[in-house]
Order: C-alpha cells, then structure tokens, then sequence
C-alpha cells in the first residue's frame, strides 16, 4: 500500500515507495488516499509502469482511519465513488478496490452496487468488520457481495492453502482469492506446496539479485519464506543478519542454496 499524499509531494517519497521492473507486468499498484485528487494524482504517476490501480479501502489500522484512508472509505460512498471516477479518468487505468464488510450486510451491498456503477473493474473483500481480527471470515458475506454484483469478485482472508481456495470458491462462486500471510509464508501456495520447497527460496535469490532488489525487501521475503524451515533459534539468527552477503553465506551454509 502507497500512501498517495506523500507519493505524489514528494520524489524521495516516489523513489522509496515504488519500485519495479520491465518484466514484473501484469502489476497492479494499491494506493492509499483520502481525497479523489490525491488518488487520481498518484494513478496518473504510476499509469505509465503498471496496467491497474487498487484503491484501499480495507486496511483496519487506527493511524490509516485517522488519516481517512482504508476501511474509512467504506463508509463515505460518494466520495469512493468520486475517487474511482477521478483515477479512471485521469490515467485511463483499470481501478479496483479492497473492501471489509459492514455489520449491517445491506451497507455492503450498497457500497459494492456504487462502486460498479462507478466503474470499477473487480473488486476484493476481506470477509470480516473494521472491528474483527481474529474472528473466522464470514464466507456468506463474501457470497452475498458475489451475487450483488455483476464484475469480478475476489475473496480475502484465512486463505493458508490449496484446500482454503477450494472452499472458498465452493462456498462463494468467486472469480478468484487474494491471500498476503499465506503466500508470504509460503510463495509455492498455489503449487500445492505446503511450505517453501527451497527451489522456492532460490529462484527468489536469483530473482532479487537479477533485479536489484533492495536489501530489506529481499530479507524481509526471505523471513516469512524460512519461517517454517527453522528453529527459534535459528530464526533469531537469521532474522538479525545484516546484509546481502550475510543472508547468501547462511543460506548456502545451512543448504538453501
């Protein structure tokens, strides 16, 4: 998630934020705003190095709410719906948008009915409230958000495997699922793999060192890929290395690599 305010002021901000590469194509970028200039100012930016827009309007977190960024735009529909309509029209990008739900499911289904007429391409939603954590994700809101509208729709949430995708789609008839913790953890998810086979771990390394990938970024994947593979011990080890180097010679020492 980009925070648009800072993207769009500030160059350092961009050059921090946003990076990416030739071949990392299809990309979609997730921007944060609170205001439909700052969201089409920052589509327009990014419009010439990826082929969609994502706004958040899910992220739960108190500092975000406070700024008037993610689940705080589930209950301000107009100016979502000004926010999708501005970012279409000043960078011709496809525009999606992440949702949570709403305690009252009818808020959500209108939310979600503005949101397509105002031209969003798809749209993903976290199947739990602003206020729940770690409560099981409600499958039937996921469903009745499905048959409320007529574009793609993509489930989130508690989604760790193979068996997960299928019960989500059984019991939702979405077009497709998002899933962050499960496929930090174990980026092979789809392949049916239940933790990262190390062939996973390398073909990151490769990648990363290929690309350029920033040091922080290519431990951090790095931390939650490994975090099934190593003791506590270990993981404490690894967690505090403190360079490209660093990581290489662990992980070729400890036969990673």
């Amino acid at each position: 998630m980009i925070v648009s305010d800072s993207f769009v002021r500030s160059k350092k901000a961009r050059d921090v934020a946003f990076t990416t590469h030739p071949g990392d194509r299809p990309l979609v970028v997730q921007l944060a705003a609170s205001t439909s200039e700052q969201f089409a100012a920052a589509a327009e930016l990014v419009a010439p190095y990826c082929d969609a827009v994502d706004l958040n309007c899910g992220c739960p977190q108190r500092w975000a709410m406070a700024e008037g960024y993610g689940a705080h735009l589930i209950d301000h529909v107009d100016l979502l719906a000004d926010m999708v309509q501005q970012a279409k029209r000043r960078s011709s990008l496809p525009v999606s948008i992440k949702i949570r739900i709403h305690s009252n499911l009818k808020e959500t289904v209108e939310l979600v009915r503005r949101a397509e007429h105002a031209g969003v391409s798809w749209l993903t939603v976290h199947g739990r409230t602003v206020k729940q954590r770690t409560e099981p994700v409600s499958l039937e809101a996921i469903k009745l958000v499905k048959e409320s509208v007529g574009i793609p729709v993509i489930a989130n949430g508690d989604i760790f495997n193979l068996k997960d995708v299928a019960q989500v789609h059984s019991s939702t008839g979405v077009d497709g699922v998002m899933c962050a913790r499960g496929m930090l953890q174990n980026p092979a998810m789809f392949s049916g793999c239940e933790s990262t086979p190390k062939e996973c771990i390398k073909d990151w390394v490769d990648l990363a060192l290929t690309m350029g990938v920033p040091f922080s970024c290519f431990h951090h994947h790095l931390i939650y890929m490994m975090e099934q593979s190593l003791p506590k011990y270990e993981r404490l080890t690894f967690n505090s290395l403190p360079s490209t180097p660093a990581v290489l010679d662990y992980l070729q020492s400890h036969e990673f690599l």
